[in-house]
C-alpha cells in the first residue's frame, strides 16, 4: 500500500466530529436527544427533569445550544446561558448508546472554550442530587459542588461549578 492508501483508509475509519450551533429547524433533534438521554432518569424521580419538559423553540433563540455530531448525525449537545459572571451550563445531552465514549467531557471542554471567549472564568451547573452518577461525573472533571437547595418536588437540587483559567 502507498502512504495516500492509509490515508484515504484512515480518513474512512475515523468518522468527522463537529460542533454547531442549532437554529429553530434543530428544535426536534434538540428535544429527541435530550428525551432520549434524561429518560433514564424518570424512574429514579418519579417524573421527567426539567430539561425532558423545557420549551426548546424558545431555548434556541435565547440560550447558546450547541450540537455533537458524528458523521454527520447528532448525537449530543450542550446549552449554556451566559450571566454576567459565569456562565450557567443548563443541559448535557448524549445519546445512550453514545456514553462512555467521552463525549460528556468533549461537550464540558466546549462550554470551557465558550466561556473563554465570553471573558467568563467560571462554569456553574446544577443537577438532581439523586443523579449520583452526574455528580460523580461532573467532580471528576473538576466542579465542586457550592450549595443544595430543596426542590418542590421534594428532591434537592445541586449546584456545582469550576473555574475556568485563560
Amino acid at each position: 500500500m502507498y502512504r495516500s492508501d492509509f490515508s484515504d483508509m484512515a480518513m474512512h475509519a475515523i468518522p468527522k466530529q463537529s460542533f454547531r450551533r442549532a437554529t429553530s429547524g434543530d428544535v426536534g433533534t434538540v428535544r429527541e436527544i435530550t428525551r432520549a438521554a434524561y429518560s433514564k432518569w424518570v424512574p429514579v424521580i418519579g417524573r421527567e427533569p426539567k430539561p425532558m419538559i423545557a420549551d426548546y423553540e424558545q431555548a434556541v433563540v435565547d440560550h447558546v445550544i450547541d450540537i455533537y455530531e458524528q458523521g454527520g448525525l447528532p448525537i449530543a449537545l450542550i446549552e449554556l446561558i451566559p450571566k454576567p459572571s459565569y456562565l450557567l451550563i443548563e443541559n448535557v445531552a448524549v445519546l445512550p448508546d453514545r456514553h462512555g465514549n467521552g463525549i460528556g467531557g468533549l461537550l464540558l471542554e466546549r462550554a470551557e472554550t465558550i466561556a473563554r471567549s465570553l471573558g467568563l472564568s467560571e462554569l456553574r451547573l446544577y443537577t438532581n442530587a439523586m443523579f449520583a452518577t452526574n455528580i460523580t461525573f461532573y467532580a471528576r472533571r473538576g466542579f465542586e459542588e457550592f450549595m443544595r437547595e430543596p426542590h418542590a418536588s421534594g428532591s434537592e437540587v445541586v449546584h456545582m461549578k469550576k473555574s475556568v483559567g485563560p
